[in-house]
């Protein structure tokens, strides 16, 4: 199975390389390949194009920076600091 590397900032970006496997090391799941030497080298998954494209970010493209259970989450996170400055101002 051939794969892209996609990270913008990545020196083989665009490249196609066979995968030789996928697993997780060092925390993280990561895909691993032979380099020109032979050499079995390693990537984050994230970075190349071997899982399908997120449906979410897809349809956002670009428009928008967080999903909405972020933005509802950021609500009641705002609410909460909102409610103890308010009682921490009425104990004054």
């Amino acid at each position: 199975m051939e794969v892209q590397i996609t990270h913008p900032f990545h020196p083989l970006k665009g490249q196609r390389i066979v995968l030789a496997t996928r697993r997780a090391n060092w925390g993280e799941d990561r895909v691993m390949f032979f380099d020109a030497q032979g050499r079995l080298r390693s990537l984050p998954a994230a970075w190349t194009d071997v899982d399908p494209p997120d449906a979410w970010a897809e349809a956002a493209t670009g428009r928008a920076a967080l999903r909405l259970s972020a933005l509802a989450a950021l609500v009641v996170l705002i609410s909460e600091i909102k409610s103890q400055r308010s009682k921490r101002a009425s104990k004054c």
